[in-house]
């Protein structure tokens, strides 16, 4: 089978994913979803022209001609209207956020006043007509627009709809992913290993990458090198509707590498398998039913980065989210050798100059190695047959962080 281009693998896996539908949360269970209907205002914010200062309600005509003394006939507070109106020479004591009483149409900050006391006050610097007063329907008003379908509800957005009077929101029903991980040599953390066994590391950072665009994660565990084993899982995972399923090893060509088989075996059209790019040539993908089968290489570098190529974009287009690769222009900080047919994505790390942004592979970079991947804030994208390029030649940086 000949390696599928990068670009062609990701068109492949995102046709025709789409949102699954939406369900109704509660505000406090719709932080960091997506809105999956128009929001309108169920209110006016403010409902009534508002104070936006403390200070004395007024009636400009009053205080055209400095000093101006007025009587204080009562006093409005933030829940608690004054209920008479202002005439001519009156004033009232207002704070912010409470309603401007009737016959007043502006509002002196209480630094530019004077108490005379015996509820008399002098207003001793100017303010214009209108002033201080946050008029009826400043920020929305009933039935507005106010969030368009798409929004992410971030803490704005969230705020913005319970001012709005929303106690629960229709939001896109997040992807569920089932990340099953494969492998007889394979114990979780907190093991202690035998001399042919090692700890299972890739799971949990394949499942942050999923978190960090809204989707569910269901961890499965480590199916052992069995045929059966294998497909228990798979079949939990089927029962549990996700969208995706994610097996992690397992899906190479050696005698032990058995997901494809089972896969197939249960019914899953294969789509492609084996793609143009180090780390993660051995990547699978298939569909089974309606559910979309990734199989991830098992070494946990290209497994990692493969997430962050595929599994992420698929994930917040199943989730109605907008995404983009964090993609940007640099120069090389130090010599790279030319490139074969595969797309290199070299960790590295990019650093702000005066003159732009450098990026500075590591020398090693072999796919076993977590600890590069963590130090590393980026990859640098090496194009197929890329001849070899010195210091200060531009290219493409994939920020990871």
């Amino acid at each position: 089978m000949a390696l599928l281009p990068v670009a062609d693998a990701l068109e492949r896996l995102l046709e025709s994913a789409a949102p699954a539908g939406t369900e109704r949360v509660g505000l406090d269970e719709a932080s960091g979803r997506v809105l999956g209907t128009p929001l309108h205002a169920l209110r006016t914010q403010p409902p009534f022209d508002a104070s936006a200062m403390d200070g004395y309600a007024v009636i400009a005509q009053d205080i055209a001609d400095l000093p101006a003394r007025l009587a204080v006939i009562g006093e409005a507070a933030a829940g608690r209207q004054f209920a008479g109106k202002i005439a001519r020479g009156q004033a009232v004591r207002i704070f912010t956020g409470a309603p401007v009483p009737a016959g007043a149409d502006t509002v002196v900050i209480q630094e530019n006043v004077r108490d005379l006391g015996n509820c008399e006050v002098e207003v001793v610097e100017p303010t214009a007509p209108g002033r201080n007063i946050r008029l009826k329907g400043l920020d929305f008003s009933e039935g507005d627009l106010i969030l368009d379908a798409g929004r992410l509800m971030d803490p704005a957005a969230l705020s913005l709809a319970a001012a709005a009077n929303h106690p629960t929101l229709e939001v896109q029903r997040a992807p569920l992913v089932a990340i099953i991980a494969t492998g007889d040599e394979l114990l979780p953390p907190g093991s202690s290993p035998g001399p042919d066994q090692i700890i299972s590391s890739n799971a949990y950072g394949v499942a942050a990458i999923a978190r960090s665009v809204g989707a569910r994660v269901l961890d499965l565990g480590i199916a052992a090198d069995k045929t059966g084993s294998i497909s228990a899982l798979v079949r939990q995972a089927l029962d549990a509707e996700a969208e995706v399923i994610v097996t992690l090893g397992g899906a190479s060509v050696g005698d032990h590498d058995l997901v494809h088989g089972v896969l197939t075996g249960l019914g899953m059209k294969l789509d492609f398998w084996k793609i143009a790019m180090r780390p993660g040539k051995p990547l699978m993908f298939g569909r089974l039913g309606d559910t979309r089968c990734i199989g991830l290489p098992g070494n946990p570098v290209a497994s990692l980065i493969c997430s962050h190529l595929f599994l992420k974009p698929v994930l917040a287009k199943l989730g109605g989210r907008p995404y983009a690769p964090d993609i940007r222009e640099a120069v090389l900080g130090a010599p790279m050798k030319e490139n074969d047919l595969r797309q290199d994505y070299v960790r590295g790390v990019v650093r702000k100059t005066d003159a732009g942004l450098v990026a500075v592979p590591f020398g090693v970079q072999d796919s076993s190695m977590l600890r590069t991947l963590a130090d590393a804030n980026c990859v640098i994208i090496r194009e197929p047959f890329a001849g070899a390029a010195e210091s200060g030649t531009g290219c493409l940086v994939l920020m990871l962080r």
